[in-house]
C-alpha cells in the first residue's frame, strides 16, 4: 500500500511539473536545455509508463523455433544501378564498437564487444523482434580492415555516400579508434567518412547521464586545442567528407561544452593557422535544438528518434516477460511526424531512422519503437529526399540515417538474418523519384498458388480464354515447379516461379509473393489458387464459381479500368462470397486478434473478408498486413485443418487491412455494373 501511494505521489509531482513547464513561454532550444538538465539530475522521479498485458496462456502464441529465421519480405543481395546523379548525399552514422579493447574487458568482462549485448536480447512481448542477428557480414571484428572494406563496398552499391563515425575522446585518451586508424592507413578503402565526437561520459546505463560513470569527459580550453589537433589528421585526408569544400566535424552534445562558442572559435582558428582551412561544424539534435548560428556552428543534424514523443503503446502489447518495465512507442508516428516537419530558417540536415530498440543494452527495460518496417523506412527516406527537401539547394541535400550498424539499438542498415538486404534495398529504392515497375506495359498480374496440378490445368485453360496479357507468379514447391511452368506455357501464359514449402496453404505463399511484387512496383494483382476442399461436397464448384466471377472475360476490362480510375479501390471480391468477419470467427479469434494488434488494425463490426481466399487487390492497400513480421514457423504445420490456423486468420484480415489503409472493399458486380443473381440465405460453402 505504501509503495502504491508513493508511486501515485511521484506521478502527480512529475505530471504537475510537466504541465507548468509546457506553459512557460520558452523557445525550443531553451526548453530542450532545461529538459536535459532536469533529466540528468532528477530522472529518478520520472514515473513508469503504462504496462503491457499479461498473457494468460502458459506459452506465448508464437512458437520460438530459431532466432535467425528469415521473415516474409527477406531480400537477398542484388546489384542494381543507382540514379546518376544522386538526388541527395546519404550519410549513415557508424558505430566502431565491434572489437575488443582493454577498457571494455575491465568494465564488462573479458572479450566484450557489442555483439555480447546483441545476442543476449530476448523478446519481451509478442511481436517483439529480438534478438536481431547479423546476416551476410556475420559477427565481424572491426579490427580487421577487410570488414570495413566490405561494409563500404555495400554502402556505396546501395546509395550511401559516406559514414559518420562516432569518435571517442576523453581528455586526450581515445577509445575504439582502431577501425578509423585502419581507414586512415589504407587509402584503398576509398569511401568518405566524417567524425562525430561523442562528447558525453560513458556510463554503465549507456545513456551518458551522471550515474555510474565509467570514463568521464574533461572539457577545457586546453582539451579543445588538443582535440582539434588530434582529429586534424583525419580532416587532412582527401577522402574525408567535405561540405562546401570544408571538412565536416560533428559534435554529439554541444550543450555539455562549458562555452560552446569559445570552443568553436578555438577550433576554427587552429584549423586556419595550421593548414586545414575553414571547417564545417555541425551538431547533432539528439538532446537539444539551438539555432546553430547562436553557438557559432554552421549546421544542425536531425537525429530521430531522439527529441520526439510518439504515443506509448505499451498497454496494447501482450507481455512475454511479465516483469518488463521498458517503453514501447509507435515508430510509424515518429516517421509521420518527421515527414511533416517544416525546415527551419537555419541550415539543417534532415535525419531518418530505420528502427530503434535498445533492449539489448537494457535487459527488460528497453526503449522500443514498435512497428518499424523496411517499407516504412523507405517511404520516410523517399519523402524526405523528394518532398521535404524539394526546395533545398543541392549542396544542402545531405540526409543522415540512424544508423549503419547500431545493432544493440536496433537501428541497422546492414543485412540481417531476419530481413536480409531489405533495409539496403529500401535505401536504394528511396533514391529513385518513383518505384520502377518490373513488368511489361499492359500485363495483368496474377499470383497463383499451385498445389494440385490437374486443377491448375483447368485454371490455365480458363485464363487462356480471358482476353488480357497475363503474367503469372506461380508459388509452388520444387516437385511441382517444372510441370506448373510447362502447363502455363502450353496455354500461352507467361509465368515466373517462386518456390515455397507446404505450409500456410495458399496464404503464406501469397504474402511472400505479394511482398515481392509490391517492392517491384506492381500495383494490382489477382489472387487465385488450386483450391480443393475435400471436407465439403461442393468444393470444386466453390473454386469454379470464384474463378468464373473474378476472371470473367466479359467484365475484366471494366474491372481493370475501375482500378485505374479509382485510386482508392483496394479489394474486389466475388459477389456472394464476401462474408462478415464477425460471423465467421470460428476457431480463429485468438490468431485474428493477435494479427490485428501487431498491425494496429481495428476490426469494425461490418468488416468483410473474401471467402475462399480469391480476390483482386491493390497491393498498397494490404501493406499493413505485409509489414507484420511473420515467418514460416508462425504458420501451423499442414495437418488437413479445416479452420483455426494462422492461415485462416490471415484470410479474415484482407478486407480489414484494406479498409484500415483508407481503401474500399467491393465486389465484381458492383464495380463492373451488372446485377448479381447470387443472394443465398445461407452461404453454401462454409458454416
Amino acid at each position: 500500500m505504501h509503495s502504491n501511494r508513493h508511486n501515485t505521489l511521484k506521478s502527480a509531482l512529475f505530471y504537475g511539473l510537466r504541465f507548468v513547464f509546457r506553459l512557460l513561454p520558452l523557445g525550443e532550444a531553451r526548453r530542450d536545455h532545461l529538459r536535459r538538465k532536469f533529466l540528468d539530475r532528477y530522472s529518478h522521479i520520472v514515473p513508469s509508463g503504462p504496462r503491457g498485458q499479461l498473457n494468460g496462456d502458459v506459452r506465448p502464441r508464437r512458437a520460438y523455433v530459431r532466432a535467425d529465421e528469415p521473415a516474409i519480405g527477406h531480400v537477398p543481395y542484388k546489384k542494381e544501378p543507382l540514379p546518376d546523379p544522386l538526388p541527395a548525399r546519404l550519410i549513415a552514422f557508424y558505430l566502431p564498437q565491434f572489437h575488443t579493447i582493454p577498457e571494455n574487458d575491465e568494465w564488462w568482462g573479458k572479450g566484450f564487444t557489442e555483439w555480447r549485448n546483441v545476442t543476449r536480447a530476448l523478446p519481451q512481448f509478442e511481436g517483439h523482434q529480438q534478438p536481431l542477428l547479423p546476416g551476410d557480414l556475420g559477427f565481424y571484428d572491426l579490427s580487421n580492415p577487410e570488414v570495413m572494406r566490405e561494409q563500404t563496398r555495400l554502402a556505396r552499391e546501395y546509395g550511401i555516400s559516406a559514414f559518420c563515425s562516432y569518435f571517442y575522446w576523453f581528455g586526450g585518451k581515445t577509445l575504439l579508434e582502431k577501425p578509423l586508424r585502419n581507414w586512415l592507413a589504407d587509402p584503398t578503402i576509398d569511401f568518405p567518412i566524417c567524425l562525430c565526437w561523442a562528447n558525453e561520459n560513458w556510463t554503465r546505463t549507456w545513456d551518458g547521464r551522471a550515474n555510474e560513470v565509467l570514463i568521464e569527459q574533461q572539457h577545457s580550453a586546453e582539451d579543445d586545442l588538443a582535440f582539434i589537433e588530434y582529429v586534424s589528421e583525419y580532416m587532412r585526408d582527401p577522402r574525408y567528407l567535405r561540405v562546401d569544400g570544408k571538412p565536416m566535424l560533428l559534435v554529439y552534445r554541444p550543450g555539455l561544452l562549458p562555452d560552446v562558442k569559445a570552443t568553436a572559435g578555438r577550433w576554427r582558428k587552429w584549423c586556419l593557422d595550421n593548414g586545414i582551412g575553414e571547417i564545417h561544424l555541425a551538431y547533432v539534435q539528439s538532446f537539444e535544438r539551438p539555432d546553430p548560428r547562436d553557438i557559432d556552428f554552421d549546421a544542425a543534424v536531425e537525429f530521430p528518434p531522439n527529441l520526439s514523443t510518439p504515443a506509448n503503446i505499451s498497454q496494447h502489447q501482450v507481455l512475454i516477460n511479465k516483469d518488463f518495465d521498458g517503453e514501447i512507442l509507435d515508430w510509424r508516428q515518429l516517421a509521420r511526424e518527421h515527414k511533416r516537419r517544416a525546415m527551419p530558417p537555419y541550415r539543417l540536415y534532415a535525419g531518418v531512422n530505420c528502427g530503434w530498440d535498445n533492449e539489448p543494452r537494457r535487459s527488460g527495460k528497453g526503449r522500443i519503437y514498435h512497428h518499424a518496417s523496411p517499407r516504412g523506412y523507405r517511404d520516410w527516406l523517399h519523402d524526405t529526399i523528394h518532398v521535404r527537401l524539394a526546395g533545398t539547394p543541392d549542396k544542402d541535400k545531405l540526409v543522415f540515417i540512424n544508423a549503419w550498424n547500431e545493432w544493440a539499438e536496433g537501428a541497422v542498415l546492414e543485412p540481417s538474418a531476419t530481413f536480409g538486404f531489405t533495409n539496403l534495398q529500401s535505401t536504394r529504392q528511396a533514391l529513385l523519384p518513383a518505384r520502377k515497375a518490373e513488368w511489361t506495359e499492359g500485363q495483368v498480374f496474377a499470383i497463383v498458388h499451385v498445389w494440385h496440378l490437374d486443377v491448375f490445368e483447368e485454371i490455365a485453360q480458363h485464363l487462356q480464354h480471358v482476353a488480357v496479357k497475363w503474367k503469372l507468379l506461380i508459388t509452388t514447391d520444387s516437385t511441382r515447379a517444372s510441370q506448373a511452368k510447362e502447363i502455363a506455357a502450353r496455354h500461352g501464359l507467361a509465368s515466373d516461379i517462386m518456390l515455397v514449402s507446404n505450409r500456410g496453404r495458399d496464404v503464406l505463399p501469397f504474402l511472400k509473393a505479394a511482398s515481392h511484387l509490391l517492392d517491384s512496383g506492381v500495383d494490382t494483382v489477382l489472387k487465385i489458387h488450386t483450391k480443393r476442399s475435400p471436407h465439403i461436397e461442393n468444393g470444386d464448384a466453390w473454386r469454379r464459381d470464384l474463378i468464373g466471377i473474378l476472371a470473367d472475360s466479359a467484365h475484366i476490362h471494366k474491372l481493370l479500368t475501375a482500378f485505374s480510375m479509382d485510386p482508392k479501390l483496394g479489394l474486389v471480391g466475388a459477389q456472394g462470397h464476401m462474408l462478415a468477419v464477425n460471423d465467421y470467427l470460428g476457431g480463429n479469434k485468438t490468431h485474428l486478434y493477435r494479427l490485428l494488434e501487431h498491425a494496429d488494425i481495428h476490426l469494425e463490426q461490418e468488416a468483410l473478408f473474401p471467402s475462399g481466399s480469391m480476390f483482386w487487390v491493390r497491393l498498397q492497400a494490404i501493406q499493413p498486413l505485409l509489414d507484420i513480421i511473420l515467418r514460416d514457423s508462425d504458420f501451423d504445420p499442414e495437418a488437413g485443418q479445416n479452420d483455426g490456423t494462422l492461415a485462416h486468420a490471415v484470410e479474415r484480415t484482407f478486407g480489414v487491412s484494406v479498409q484500415s489503409s483508407g481503401f474500399k472493399v467491393s465486389t465484381m458486380s458492383e464495380v463492373c455494373g451488372y446485377s448479381s443473381k447470387i443472394s443465398p440465405i445461407t452461404y453454401p460453402y462454409a458454416k
